[in-house]
Protein backbone atom coordinates (compact mmCIF):
# COMPACT_ATOMS: atom_id res chain seq x y z
CA UNK A 1 0.00 0.00 0.00
CA UNK A 2 1.15 3.48 -0.74
CA UNK A 3 2.60 5.73 2.13
CA UNK A 4 -0.10 8.39 1.49
CA UNK A 5 -2.68 6.18 1.18
CA UNK A 6 -4.85 7.10 4.19
CA UNK A 7 -6.38 3.90 5.88
CA UNK A 8 -9.61 3.37 6.94
CA UNK A 9 -12.42 1.58 6.37
CA UNK A 10 -14.79 3.60 4.18
CA UNK A 11 -11.12 3.20 1.17
CA UNK A 12 -10.12 0.10 2.74
CA UNK A 13 -12.58 -1.90 1.55
CA UNK A 14 -13.30 -0.52 -1.93
CA UNK A 15 -9.52 -0.74 -2.42
CA UNK A 16 -9.64 -4.78 -1.40
CA UNK A 17 -12.86 -6.00 -1.14
CA UNK A 18 -15.30 -6.48 -3.39
CA UNK A 19 -18.19 -5.43 -2.21
CA UNK A 20 -21.17 -3.40 -3.49
CA UNK A 21 -20.20 0.39 -3.13
CA UNK A 22 -21.60 1.73 -0.05
CA UNK A 23 -23.16 4.96 -1.19
CA UNK A 24 -23.79 8.16 0.46
CA UNK A 25 -23.38 6.66 4.36
CA UNK A 26 -22.11 9.29 5.79
CA UNK A 27 -25.19 9.46 8.33
CA UNK A 28 -23.96 6.06 9.43
CA UNK A 29 -20.40 7.53 10.62
CA UNK A 30 -21.48 7.01 14.53
CA UNK A 31 -21.81 3.50 13.98
CA UNK A 32 -18.21 3.01 12.97
CA UNK A 33 -17.15 4.23 16.13
CA UNK A 34 -19.01 1.06 18.27
CA UNK A 35 -16.70 -1.27 19.22
CA UNK A 36 -17.10 -5.13 20.41
CA UNK A 37 -20.28 -5.50 18.35
CA UNK A 38 -21.80 -8.50 16.55
CA UNK A 39 -22.68 -8.58 13.09
CA UNK A 40 -26.58 -8.99 13.10
CA UNK A 41 -25.96 -11.09 9.85
CA UNK A 42 -23.25 -13.59 10.69
CA UNK A 43 -23.13 -13.26 14.77
CA UNK A 44 -19.35 -12.94 14.86
CA UNK A 45 -18.14 -9.86 16.86
CA UNK A 46 -16.51 -7.69 13.33
CA UNK A 47 -13.15 -5.97 13.15
CA UNK A 48 -13.15 -2.67 14.32
CA UNK A 49 -11.53 0.06 12.36
CA UNK A 50 -8.75 0.32 14.62
CA UNK A 51 -7.11 -3.03 13.45
CA UNK A 52 -6.73 -2.13 10.19
CA UNK A 53 -3.33 -0.48 10.61
CA UNK A 54 -1.90 -2.96 12.90
CA UNK A 55 -2.97 -5.19 10.55
CA UNK A 56 -1.27 -3.64 7.50
CA UNK A 57 1.96 -3.21 9.27
CA UNK A 58 1.95 -6.61 10.50
CA UNK A 59 0.79 -7.45 6.73
CA UNK A 60 3.51 -6.05 4.78
CA UNK A 61 6.18 -7.94 6.70
CA UNK A 62 4.18 -10.94 5.96
CA UNK A 63 6.23 -13.38 3.72
CA UNK A 64 5.43 -16.98 4.39
CA UNK A 65 2.91 -19.21 5.67
CA UNK A 66 4.25 -19.36 9.08
CA UNK A 67 3.71 -15.64 9.15
CA UNK A 68 0.49 -15.04 7.21
CA UNK A 69 -0.98 -18.00 10.30
CA UNK A 70 0.69 -16.07 13.24
CA UNK A 71 -0.84 -12.64 11.89
CA UNK A 72 -3.68 -13.78 11.07
CA UNK A 73 -4.18 -15.86 14.94
CA UNK A 74 -5.07 -12.65 16.74
CA UNK A 75 -8.08 -12.49 14.46
CA UNK A 76 -9.31 -16.20 14.38
CA UNK A 77 -12.31 -15.83 16.94
CA UNK A 78 -13.43 -12.63 14.61
CA UNK A 79 -13.88 -14.89 11.44
CA UNK A 80 -16.69 -15.89 9.28
CA UNK A 81 -17.14 -19.97 8.51
CA UNK A 82 -15.61 -19.18 4.78
CA UNK A 83 -12.30 -17.78 6.10
CA UNK A 84 -11.91 -19.71 9.24
CA UNK A 85 -11.90 -23.03 7.51
CA UNK A 86 -9.38 -21.63 4.49
CA UNK A 87 -7.34 -19.82 7.92
CA UNK A 88 -7.44 -23.96 9.05
CA UNK A 89 -6.29 -25.48 5.75
CA UNK A 90 -3.49 -22.85 6.03
CA UNK A 91 -2.45 -23.02 9.44
CA UNK A 92 -2.33 -27.40 8.75
CA UNK A 93 0.21 -25.91 5.29
CA UNK A 94 2.23 -23.93 7.77
CA UNK A 95 3.21 -26.33 9.93
CA UNK A 96 4.51 -28.67 7.01
CA UNK A 97 5.46 -25.71 5.07
CA UNK A 98 6.45 -22.65 7.23
CA UNK A 99 8.68 -20.79 4.96
CA UNK A 100 6.41 -21.73 1.62
CA UNK A 101 4.23 -18.71 0.66
CA UNK A 102 0.06 -18.87 0.77
CA UNK A 103 -0.12 -18.65 -2.87
CA UNK A 104 1.39 -22.19 -3.40
CA UNK A 105 -0.99 -23.79 -0.98
CA UNK A 106 -4.08 -22.82 -2.59
CA UNK A 107 -2.57 -23.53 -6.20
CA UNK A 108 -1.72 -26.65 -4.90
CA UNK A 109 -5.73 -27.41 -3.73
CA UNK A 110 -7.09 -25.04 -7.04
CA UNK A 111 -8.01 -28.56 -8.98
CA UNK A 112 -10.33 -29.86 -6.57
CA UNK A 113 -11.53 -27.25 -5.30
CA UNK A 114 -12.42 -25.91 -8.69
CA UNK A 115 -14.41 -29.69 -9.15
CA UNK A 116 -15.90 -29.46 -5.82
CA UNK A 117 -16.92 -25.54 -7.14
CA UNK A 118 -18.55 -26.14 -10.42
CA UNK A 119 -20.84 -29.17 -8.45
CA UNK A 120 -21.50 -26.20 -6.07
CA UNK A 121 -22.86 -23.78 -8.96
CA UNK A 122 -25.08 -26.77 -10.69
CA UNK A 123 -27.00 -27.31 -7.51
CA UNK A 124 -27.85 -23.51 -7.25
CA UNK A 125 -28.50 -23.99 -11.21
CA UNK A 126 -30.93 -27.12 -10.59
CA UNK A 127 -33.03 -24.81 -7.58
CA UNK A 128 -32.80 -22.08 -10.81
CA UNK A 129 -34.36 -24.60 -12.99
CA UNK A 130 -36.98 -26.69 -10.61
CA UNK A 131 -38.53 -23.05 -10.03
CA UNK A 132 -39.08 -22.59 -14.04
CA UNK A 133 -41.39 -25.12 -14.16
CA UNK A 134 -44.12 -22.95 -12.57
CA UNK A 135 -43.19 -20.43 -15.02
CA UNK A 136 -45.09 -20.12 -18.92
CA UNK A 137 -43.71 -22.44 -21.72
CA UNK A 138 -41.98 -19.39 -23.27
CA UNK A 139 -40.72 -17.47 -20.49
CA UNK A 140 -39.28 -20.58 -18.82
CA UNK A 141 -37.15 -21.63 -22.17
CA UNK A 142 -35.60 -18.32 -21.87
CA UNK A 143 -34.91 -18.84 -18.67
CA UNK A 144 -33.31 -22.30 -19.43
CA UNK A 145 -31.25 -21.05 -22.50
CA UNK A 146 -29.61 -19.02 -19.53
CA UNK A 147 -28.75 -21.46 -17.25
CA UNK A 148 -28.22 -24.17 -20.11
CA UNK A 149 -25.03 -21.56 -21.39
CA UNK A 150 -23.65 -21.12 -17.75
CA UNK A 151 -23.53 -24.75 -17.52
CA UNK A 152 -21.45 -25.34 -21.16
CA UNK A 153 -19.42 -22.57 -19.22
CA UNK A 154 -18.53 -24.16 -16.02
CA UNK A 155 -17.93 -27.72 -17.63
CA UNK A 156 -15.93 -25.48 -20.25
CA UNK A 157 -11.96 -25.45 -20.04
CA UNK A 158 -11.87 -22.56 -22.15
CA UNK A 159 -10.13 -19.95 -19.56
CA UNK A 160 -11.09 -16.93 -21.86
CA UNK A 161 -14.79 -17.89 -21.99
CA UNK A 162 -15.55 -18.97 -17.75
CA UNK A 163 -18.89 -18.98 -15.87
CA UNK A 164 -19.54 -15.64 -14.18
CA UNK A 165 -21.76 -15.51 -11.61
CA UNK A 166 -22.75 -11.51 -11.90
CA UNK A 167 -22.65 -12.10 -15.90
CA UNK A 168 -25.74 -14.55 -14.86
CA UNK A 169 -27.10 -12.74 -12.66
CA UNK A 170 -27.43 -9.49 -14.99
CA UNK A 171 -28.60 -11.54 -17.71
CA UNK A 172 -32.01 -12.53 -16.19
CA UNK A 173 -32.86 -8.85 -15.97
CA UNK A 174 -32.75 -9.79 -19.84
CA UNK A 175 -35.65 -11.92 -19.24
CA UNK A 176 -39.36 -9.86 -19.40
CA UNK A 177 -41.54 -12.28 -17.67
CA UNK A 178 -45.62 -11.86 -18.09
CA UNK A 179 -47.27 -9.52 -14.90
CA UNK A 180 -48.28 -12.80 -13.41
CA UNK A 181 -45.05 -14.05 -13.26
CA UNK A 182 -43.31 -11.58 -11.68
CA UNK A 183 -43.53 -13.25 -8.15
CA UNK A 184 -41.84 -16.41 -8.93
CA UNK A 185 -39.14 -14.61 -11.08
CA UNK A 186 -38.46 -12.47 -8.29
CA UNK A 187 -37.71 -15.71 -6.27
CA UNK A 188 -36.13 -17.19 -9.34
CA UNK A 189 -33.63 -14.03 -9.63
CA UNK A 190 -33.43 -14.31 -4.96
CA UNK A 191 -31.91 -18.01 -5.39
CA UNK A 192 -29.30 -17.41 -8.18
CA UNK A 193 -28.25 -15.29 -5.63
CA UNK A 194 -26.78 -18.65 -3.64
CA UNK A 195 -24.18 -19.23 -6.55
CA UNK A 196 -21.21 -19.93 -4.69
CA UNK A 197 -19.11 -16.68 -3.88
CA UNK A 198 -15.44 -16.58 -2.35
CA UNK A 199 -17.20 -15.21 0.77
CA UNK A 200 -19.85 -17.93 0.87
CA UNK A 201 -17.37 -20.98 -0.28
CA UNK A 202 -14.28 -22.38 0.33
CA UNK A 203 -13.74 -23.57 -2.85
CA UNK A 204 -14.36 -20.61 -4.48
CA UNK A 205 -12.29 -18.84 -2.67
CA UNK A 206 -9.28 -21.05 -3.45
CA UNK A 207 -10.27 -21.19 -7.11
CA UNK A 208 -10.29 -17.18 -6.77
CA UNK A 209 -7.04 -16.67 -4.85
CA UNK A 210 -5.06 -19.12 -6.29
CA UNK A 211 -4.11 -16.25 -9.06
CA UNK A 212 -4.33 -13.92 -6.37
CA UNK A 213 -0.63 -12.90 -4.57
CA UNK A 214 0.29 -14.40 -1.13
CA UNK A 215 -0.55 -10.86 0.24
CA UNK A 216 -3.94 -10.41 -1.14
CA UNK A 217 -5.59 -13.87 -0.32
CA UNK A 218 -4.11 -12.85 3.71
CA UNK A 219 -5.68 -9.54 3.59
CA UNK A 220 -8.83 -10.87 2.08
CA UNK A 221 -9.38 -13.60 4.97
CA UNK A 222 -9.10 -10.72 7.41
CA UNK A 223 -11.28 -7.85 5.51
CA UNK A 224 -14.29 -10.23 5.09
CA UNK A 225 -15.01 -9.42 8.97
CA UNK A 226 -14.03 -6.14 9.53
CA UNK A 227 -17.43 -3.69 9.89
CA UNK A 228 -19.57 -2.11 6.54
CA UNK A 229 -22.65 0.10 6.79
CA UNK A 230 -25.38 -1.76 5.26
CA UNK A 231 -28.90 -0.87 3.75
CA UNK A 232 -31.68 -2.44 5.49
CA UNK A 233 -34.07 -1.85 2.91
CA UNK A 234 -31.57 -1.36 0.10
CA UNK A 235 -31.05 1.51 -2.07
CA UNK A 236 -32.63 -0.09 -5.08
CA UNK A 237 -35.82 -0.94 -3.28
CA UNK A 238 -36.10 2.82 -2.15
CA UNK A 239 -34.41 2.46 1.12
CA UNK A 240 -33.01 5.78 2.49
CA UNK A 241 -30.11 6.88 3.47
CA UNK A 242 -30.13 7.61 7.10
CA UNK A 243 -28.78 5.43 10.54
CA UNK A 244 -32.66 4.31 11.08
CA UNK A 245 -31.84 2.60 7.90
CA UNK A 246 -28.48 1.47 8.83
CA UNK A 247 -26.89 -1.65 10.65
CA UNK A 248 -23.02 -2.26 11.47
CA UNK A 249 -22.02 -5.44 9.68
CA UNK A 250 -19.51 -7.27 8.68
CA UNK A 251 -18.50 -6.82 4.79
CA UNK A 252 -18.65 -10.00 4.05
CA UNK A 253 -22.07 -9.83 5.72
CA UNK A 254 -22.91 -6.96 3.56
CA UNK A 255 -21.53 -8.12 0.58
CA UNK A 256 -23.44 -11.67 0.27
CA UNK A 257 -26.88 -10.27 1.11
CA UNK A 258 -26.47 -7.66 -2.49
CA UNK A 259 -29.95 -6.35 -2.51
CA UNK A 260 -31.89 -9.70 -1.75
CA UNK A 261 -34.38 -8.79 0.27
CA UNK A 262 -34.16 -9.41 4.00
CA UNK A 263 -36.99 -11.96 4.27
CA UNK A 264 -34.66 -14.09 1.93
CA UNK A 265 -31.50 -13.36 3.47
CA UNK A 266 -33.14 -14.96 6.59
CA UNK A 267 -33.92 -18.29 4.57
CA UNK A 268 -30.03 -18.50 3.95
CA UNK A 269 -29.09 -17.69 7.16
CA UNK A 270 -32.04 -18.87 9.77
CA UNK A 271 -30.30 -17.30 13.06
CA UNK A 272 -30.68 -13.78 11.57
CA UNK A 273 -33.45 -12.82 14.23
CA UNK A 274 -31.04 -13.66 17.18
CA UNK A 275 -28.02 -12.23 15.86
CA UNK A 276 -30.03 -9.16 15.31
CA UNK A 277 -31.06 -8.88 19.14
CA UNK A 278 -27.28 -9.74 19.99
CA UNK A 279 -26.94 -6.82 17.97
CA UNK A 280 -28.88 -4.51 19.34
CA UNK A 281 -28.27 -5.49 22.94
CA UNK A 282 -23.87 -4.57 22.31
CA UNK A 283 -25.51 -1.10 20.15
CA UNK A 284 -27.60 -0.42 23.76
CA UNK A 285 -24.17 -1.54 25.68
CA UNK A 286 -21.98 1.35 23.93
CA UNK A 287 -24.87 3.59 24.20
CA UNK A 288 -25.15 2.93 27.91
CA UNK A 289 -21.00 3.41 27.45
CA UNK A 290 -21.69 7.29 26.58
CA UNK A 291 -21.23 6.37 22.52
CA UNK A 292 -23.04 7.00 19.98
CA UNK A 293 -24.28 10.36 21.51
CA UNK A 294 -27.06 12.23 19.66
CA UNK A 295 -28.54 9.15 18.29
CA UNK A 296 -29.99 7.67 21.24
CA UNK A 297 -33.43 6.31 19.37
CA UNK A 298 -31.19 4.15 17.13
CA UNK A 299 -32.35 1.21 18.40
CA UNK A 300 -36.44 1.76 18.50
CA UNK A 301 -35.70 2.97 14.44
CA UNK A 302 -34.06 -0.39 14.08
CA UNK A 303 -36.41 -2.76 15.62
CA UNK A 304 -39.34 -0.97 13.51
CA UNK A 305 -37.14 -1.76 10.26
CA UNK A 306 -36.58 -4.76 10.74
CA UNK A 307 -39.52 -6.14 11.61
CA UNK A 308 -40.80 -4.35 8.50
CA UNK A 309 -38.21 -5.66 6.31
CA UNK A 310 -38.58 -9.39 7.56
CA UNK A 311 -42.23 -9.34 7.67
CA UNK A 312 -42.63 -9.97 11.51
CA UNK A 313 -39.29 -12.38 11.43
CA UNK A 314 -36.94 -10.34 13.29
CA UNK A 315 -38.60 -8.94 16.94
CA UNK A 316 -35.78 -7.01 18.75
CA UNK A 317 -36.24 -6.60 22.82
CA UNK A 318 -35.43 -3.28 24.01
CA UNK A 319 -35.99 -4.50 27.40
CA UNK A 320 -32.49 -3.72 28.50
CA UNK A 321 -32.65 -0.33 27.69
CA UNK A 322 -32.98 2.75 29.81
CA UNK A 323 -34.19 5.11 27.60
CA UNK A 324 -37.98 4.56 26.50
CA UNK A 325 -38.96 5.74 23.46
CA UNK A 326 -39.55 9.69 24.60
CA UNK A 327 -36.78 9.62 26.79
CA UNK A 328 -34.59 8.54 24.25
CA UNK A 329 -35.90 11.66 21.43
CA UNK A 330 -35.59 14.00 24.46
CA UNK A 331 -31.76 13.10 24.52
CA UNK A 332 -31.28 13.61 20.97
CA UNK A 333 -32.73 16.93 21.14
CA UNK A 334 -30.65 17.80 24.35
CA UNK A 335 -28.10 16.76 22.53
CA UNK A 336 -28.27 18.24 19.45
CA UNK A 337 -29.09 21.31 20.85
CA UNK A 338 -26.20 21.99 23.51
CA UNK A 339 -23.81 21.22 19.99
CA UNK A 340 -25.72 23.58 18.02
CA UNK A 341 -24.97 26.22 20.82
CA UNK A 342 -21.94 25.16 21.03
CA UNK A 343 -21.05 25.93 17.40
CA UNK A 344 -22.72 29.44 17.76
CA UNK A 345 -20.29 30.51 20.87
CA UNK A 346 -17.42 29.02 18.69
Amino acid sequence: MENNTIINEENYLRLYYDIPFEGSTSAGKPLRKLRNITCPYRGIKIIPGTALKPFERGLANCKTASEAVTLLSDYSDNLLPTEKSVYAILKDFAKLNPDDNIQNCLQMLYTNSLTRLKLEEFCVLDDVDSLSCKLSPSTAIKLREKTTLCRQLILSDNKKDTFKRKAFLNSLDEINPKENEKEIFGDIKNKALFLPTSGSSKHAFIVKYASRTHTEAVRRIFIASTGSIEHIVPQSMGGLNTIGNFLWTTASGNRFRENMPLLWYIKRFPKIPNYAQMYIDDVIREIHNGKLEGNETYPYKIKQKLLEASEGRILISLSGYKYTEQDAAEAEKEYHYRWEKFNKNR
